[in-house]
């Protein structure tokens, strides 16, 4: 009788003993799949943040709007001269603002120069647009006889091409700064009838 009782205390002894082992294991189990979890959630955490915050684009640098101050033009002898007033943007994607430097902004016709717009050095702000106005006074003087602009001056237009680079740094966090430029290329017609720039198209 005493025998069996032992037995009885051993065998619950060892039942209590692997029912301790187990709950062990599935606490150990589960503190696993914990770890686990969250190691997989840091990661994805860190590449959603390489991909949008830490990815520093190169900011846009565009015409929107010209308006004409001031514009004489003919035919015979052919030449034209203006003033004309315009709004850039240099719109900044990144979380870190963008500084740059001073630019200018050259304007062509049929690939001659024809006047140029001084851009002082600032700064855009992170995800913003910061905006200037800038004047330029243009002219044909540099043109040669032999071009289509006796044409265009009889049909009441001319056409325009602006063109630049900006250069600066995007910081983020105050930690990196990483140079980045951005490039300007913009075409547009001077109506000479309505004295008004029209079509700006810049890419």
């Amino acid at each position: 009788m005493a025998r069996q009782s032992y037995e009885q205390r051993k065998t619950g002894t060892e039942s209590a003993a692997e029912a301790s082992k187990e709950l062990k294991r599935k606490k150990r189990m589960k503190l696993v799949v914990y770890v686990a979890a969250f190691a997989i959630f840091q990661t994805i955490v860190i590449l959603i943040f390489s991909l949008t915050v830490m990815r520093i684009r190169n900011p846009k640098f565009r015409l929107t709007s010209v308006t004409v101050e001031d514009l004489t033009a003919a035919p015979s002898p052919v030449s034209f001269n203006m003033k004309l007033s315009a709004q850039v943007v240099v719109k900044n994607s990144n979380f870190g603002h963008f500084k740059f430097d001073n630019t200018t902004i050259w304007f062509d016709y049929g690939g001659v120069g024809v006047g140029e717009a001084f851009v002082a050095e600032g700064r855009s702000k992170a995800r913003s647009t910061k905006k200037m106005n800038v004047t330029v006074e243009l002219n044909s003087n540099n043109i040669p006889n032999n071009s289509s602009l006796e044409s265009e001056i009889k049909a009441g237009f001319v056409a325009l091409t602006g063109h630049s680079k900006l250069s600066g740094k995007v910081q983020l966090m105050k930690l990196i700064k990483k140079k980045k430029s951005a490039e300007m290329n913009c075409a547009m017609l001077v109506n000479l009838v309505t004295r008004a720039v029209q079509d700006i198209n810049c890419q």
